[in-house]
């Protein structure tokens, strides 16, 4: 595994007992805002077509990551919201990285950050989400509640609507370019949301909506680290024209994390989008990643066409940097695993061939 500084990286990081740093996989680094708890999050969902925020699956899953399990949570719906004292709590199947999420009854959610540098998207997700819900095709979490520290655990967490669905890179999509077209049509919908008073990317969208020159040294190192596994020449040119194609269009909403993980299926077709920590406005060319990551050949091209119809004009440069944004997440995936190639790995390296051959073609 690759050593580095933390001068080289100091937002994505894992100190190990040695005070070594390893590159790895970061999700989110969000500015801390101030929310309140709801006091009477039962009448919630009014106004919402359904309810609305799911996991991957719903059998029960790992109990304890983070030092937070099921006893925990449970303590603190009975503390702060004894109305739904009595309803079964377990973990969820498939939850991410920064947050532990835990189903609670039938129809919601406790979503919990499992450390500091992940308690912001709580609140941003609080205020942002049901702004933007009422403008956009599918369904995004309804917020039901915000809890506040107690009980031994430090942050603010949340009580969310639950959405029967499977993600996408969970479930069977068989017509991969009708879900293509029904992506675009999210994306369309949330760069045509009003900007007021939203957040501009930086360090609360973890420099997604930025330019992808934020990570320069970083994929760089990764290029050096990847030499004789990967054309880290080709590769090369696909990263600087990223950082050459300089964004002129308007600044609009952006999701952050458009992955398979945090789309939603049900009855085979796009039902909700997810996990809206690393929102933002600015650049939405980090949103197209999902043209590689997910779709090929005709789907791809049908998402391309679709997109390309916005208002916001998915540009030459736009899609640049897009390929950009795909080329780094692929080769710190790589450096990160390490060792002999896998499926993910496998994965991986067709992004970054997939990338490499559309910017020649383009070039």
């Amino acid at each position: 595994m690759p050593e580095c500084s933390a001068e080289q990286f100091p937002l994505c990081k894992n100190r190990l007992p040695d005070n070594k740093l390893q590159v790895i996989e970061f999700s989110r680094i969000i500015a801390f805002g101030n929310g309140a708890s709801s006091s009477d999050a039962r009448h919630a969902l009014a106004g919402w077509p359904s309810v609305g925020h799911a996991w991957k699956m719903v059998s029960k899953g790992r109990d304890g990551r983070a030092g937070i399990d099921a006893a925990l949570v449970r303590r603190l719906i009975a503390a702060q919201f004894p109305e739904w004292r009595d309803l079964p709590v377990e973990p969820v199947a498939f939850d991410g990285w920064d947050n532990r999420t835990y189903r609670l009854g039938e129809d919601m959610t406790v979503r919990l950050p499992t450390a500091a540098a992940y308690v912001p998207a709580v609140v941003k997700e609080n205020e942002w989400i049901p702004r933007l819900a009422p403008f956009l095709p599918v369904d995004v979490p309804p917020i039901l509640g915000m809890g506040t520290p107690g009980e031994g655990y430090g942050f603010p967490w949340s009580v969310r609507g639950w959405l029967d669905g499977i993600a996408a890179d969970q479930a069977s999509v068989e017509d991969l370019s009708a879900f293509a077209l029904a992506v675009a049509d999210f994306l369309l919908a949330l760069q045509s949301c009003s900007t007021e008073g939203a957040p501009p990317a930086g360090a609360h969208s973890f420099y997604r909506g930025a330019s992808p020159s934020y990570y320069d040294d970083e994929t760089r190192f990764c290029l050096k680290a990847l030499e004789g596994r990967i054309d880290t020449a080709a590769a090369a040119e696909v990263w600087d024209a990223a950082l050459d194609a300089e964004c002129g269009s308007e600044a609009t909403w952006f999701h952050g994390d458009v992955a398979a993980g945090n789309l939603l299926v049900a009855d085979g077709a796009l039902s909700a989008v997810i996990d809206f920590g690393t929102c933002g406005v600015g650049d939405a060319a980090c949103d197209l990643v999902i043209a590689w990551t997910m779709f090929s050949g005709r789907s791809r091209a049908v998402f391309r066409d679709a997109v390309n119809k916005g208002a916001v004009g998915q540009d030459d440069g736009m899609w640049a940097r897009a390929r950009g944004w795909a080329l780094w997440k692929a080769l710190l995936g790589l450096v990160e695993k390490g060792g002999p190639a896998g499926v993910r790995d496998d994965e991986r390296l067709r992004i970054v061939h997939d990338v490499v051959e559309e910017h020649r073609m383009r070039a």
